[in-house]
């Protein structure tokens, strides 16, 4: 014979509490009592008990889910131009963290985040169908491109949102963001420390604020040493565009000896181009990545780089959403987080 599958009543036995009282725990009622909370709790694993989320979500009027909503500005219209925009996400290590530090937040919380792409109008308009119809309680959205829409159109819905990154248009949505002028300015001063007096740096896409702020302190420190001349090359954040812009930084310059690239990516990429032309990192030409993702650890030499505290950067925007959920934050936060230099063997 099957066991059956136990109940309130079942759980309210074991802690010794009536039937109300369990509702109130297990609905995540506020103004129960510590003590008894735990005593709930205890019987709850004691007992196996699973809460009926269909249940619980008509009670508590939420669907204890959220959108983890990876936008662009693009127009796919075809699945083949979907799937490349979702390969290209999962090949980047940084969504990869943005995720654990989501989910580290809403786990202990019974909270689930379902991931949504958004690279077309159509994407979008699913996207805020999916919010209206009350199948996520908000969105935490992660926008690949200045011009994207969907921060505005979320803004215009006044559905609960929180963004990673400054939008590059002002919206009236909360967002976490990281001090990247600082990072670069990092950059710079490590890459002058070690002797490099023919620094360059291998940039992100300029039409990016972060990238534009990266460049500009790693400008600033080189000019406050009295280097104003600071060769660059544009990259695309990949591997591949990281050892072509290292290619065009030396054809230009061929005497450059250290490089500072915006992403740990595009720094492995460098490194690899070095190798090719027979460049020795550190002792030739001495490279710092950006991100400190798992790439600067298995970059080959290991990657001195500047620590985006992703997974923390996440999870406090994850916490600020559900603050807005919850009616405790109304006005839009904006949380910046300060870099930090991690050396390694690259320079």
């Amino acid at each position: 014979m099957s066991r059956q599958t136990p109940t309130l009543e079942d759980v309210a036995r074991a802690a010794g509490v009536s039937r109300a009282t369990v509702s109130r725990v297990v609905n995540g009622v506020r103004n129960v009592d510590p003590a008894l909370r735990e005593v709930v709790h205890r019987a709850i694993e004691l007992t196996g008990y699973a809460p009926n989320r269909a249940a619980r979500s008509l009670v508590i009027r939420r669907a204890e889910t959220v959108a983890l909503v990876i936008s662009g500005v693009g127009d796919a219209t075809d699945d083949d131009a979907r799937n490349d925009f979702a390969a290209r996400v999962f090949t980047d290590p940084f969504f990869g963290r943005v995720v654990g530090g989501v989910v580290g937040f809403l786990r202990p919380r019974s909270m689930h985040p379902v991931l949504m792409f958004a690279e077309s109008a159509q994407d979008r308009q699913e996207v805020l169908s999916y919010l209206r119809q009350g199948r996520a309680d908000g969105a935490l959205v992660v926008s690949t491109h200045p011009d994207d829409p969907l921060p505005a159109l979320l803004a215009e819905a006044e559905l609960p949102a929180v963004l990673f990154a400054r939008p590059g248009r002002p919206v009236p949505l909360s967002h976490v963001d990281l001090d990247h002028r600082a990072g670069g300015r990092l950059a710079a001063r490590h890459l002058l420390t070690r002797g490099c007096r023919r620094p360059a740096t291998i940039t992100g896409p300029l039409a990016v604020p972060a990238s534009r702020e990266r460049l500009a302190g790693f400008r600033e420190a080189l000019a406050e040493t009295g280097v104003t001349d600071v060769p660059f090359a544009e990259g695309g954040f990949t591997l591949t565009s990281g050892a072509e812009a290292m290619a065009a930084l030396l054809a230009r310059h061929p005497d450059v000896d250290g490089v500072f690239a915006a992403n740990d990516l595009m720094a492995q990429g460098a490194c690899r181009l070095l190798r090719q032309r027979g460049k020795r990192v550190p002792e030739d030409v001495a490279v710092v990545g950006f991100d400190d993702s798992g790439v600067a650890v298995t970059c080959e030499p290991p990657l001195t780089s500047v620590r985006q505290p992703v997974e923390r950067m996440a999870e406090e925007m994850a916490r600020l959403l559900d603050a807005h959920i919850r009616g405790e934050r109304v006005e839009p936060a904006s949380v910046v987080f300060a870099p930090e230099l991690v050396t390694r063997n690259s320079a």
